[in-house]
């Protein structure tokens, strides 16, 4: 089978892989789309995502989608559409037993994070739990449905706010996790939702998701203690500071983006004096099924994908996803159903 595969900093190529055969409890999918993270950015231009190395070639992409193509115990018929929920869970702990995704030994799709990496889905063919599949609504494409699981993260940075029905929120960083997190802020009742981001291209993608206001960072001041919410999504310590400032008193602050494992300046006065939560979001549980939800009631999401292209122009859809002035959600399109 065809498979995009990542040997190291900046080294990305097309490879043939054995097709691999389901055993006892799995599932075969030929896969239609990928979405490109930010985790796949930084082993594509570093080799490196934090601590986690490349350190043997790593198929990339856990935003994905595909249809059946074999599942020996006959349950799901071939060509049926599906995403995937890209974690397997480890082992519970005292204090996190309704967290499977922070218990340890788990796995995450596409990361280098174990050994042997655990292989991502831009390949012609995945191999997967059964449990690991979703099946897709009539009127959910596959194109849509691979952003599934960036929608879950959103939506779990909500779940991990406490609920934003009703509130003020303020999604700090407008690239795809951003744009994601406010189209579930919207869907979920939110009564005003503002973005911010350096970049102009980002906040006019932003506008037309339907968010209530704009803050250009640089060129415009973010409103202080306007929020009952604020998502942080940019991971930039600058911006940290500024949601800081942005919470109105006792409002929660959950930190989304991935930060560098890494002592950086924060200012931690506004935490104190305005008794503030501030709280991470880790991937998620099971907001995925809700995701499907929302991508199936709300097709509109789907202009948060800016970009498709074949596998073929892989290293051209890495490059513009890395520009996010000019880029949302790039998503390749891979050799499979394409509906």
């Amino acid at each position: 089978m065809r498979a995009l595969v990542i040997n190291g900093k900046l080294d990305l190529a097309e490879t043939e892989l054995p097709t691999p055969e389901p055993g006892f409890g799995q599932v075969r999918l030929r896969m239609a789309f990928g979405g490109i993270c930010g985790s796949d950015l930084h082993y594509y231009n570093e080799g490196a995502n934090g601590e986690y190395v490349v350190r043997e070639p790593l198929v990339p992409g856990h935003e994905v989608s595909g249809t059946v193509d074999l599942d020996p115990s006959g349950d799901l018929a071939a060509g049926t559409p599906v995403t995937v929920h890209p974690a397997t869970f480890g082992d519970p702990e005292p204090g996190i037993e309704d967290r499977r995704h922070l218990w340890p030994g788990g796995a995450y799709l596409g990361s280098a994070s174990t050994r042997p990496h655990t292989q991502g889905g831009m390949s012609e063919f995945l191999l997967v739990d059964k449990g690991m599949v979703r099946t897709l609504p009539d009127g959910l494409s596959l194109r849509r449905a691979a952003l599934a699981e960036p929608l879950a993260v959103g939506l779990h940075a909500i779940t991990v706010s406490g609920g934003v029905h009703g509130k003020r929120v303020l999604v700090s960083g407008s690239g795809p996790i951003g744009l994601l997190a406010m189209a579930a802020c919207l869907a979920e009742g939110a009564a005003e939702v503002v973005a911010t981001d350096v970049l102009p291209g980002p906040l006019e993608r932003a506008r037309r998701l339907g968010v209530h206001g704009t803050v250009r960072i640089g060129a415009e001041d973010v409103p202080a203690m306007a929020f009952d919410v604020v998502l942080e999504c940019s991971g930039v310590p600058a911006a940290v500071n500024a949601a800081l400032i942005a919470a109105r008193r006792a409002a929660i602050v959950v930190q989304v983006g991935m930060v560098p494992n890494e002592l950086r300046g924060i200012n931690l006065a506004p935490l104190v004096s305005k008794e503030l939560q501030l709280r991470g979001a880790f991937r998620f549980d099971d907001e995925i099924d809700r995701a499907i939800e929302l991508l199936t009631d709300n097709p509109a999401i789907e202009d948060v994908i800016t970009h498709v292209l074949p596998a073929g122009r892989a290293h051209e859809a890495f490059a513009i996803a890395k520009d996010s002035g000019t880029s949302g959600k790039v998503v390749i399109s891979l050799w499979g159903d394409e509906r």
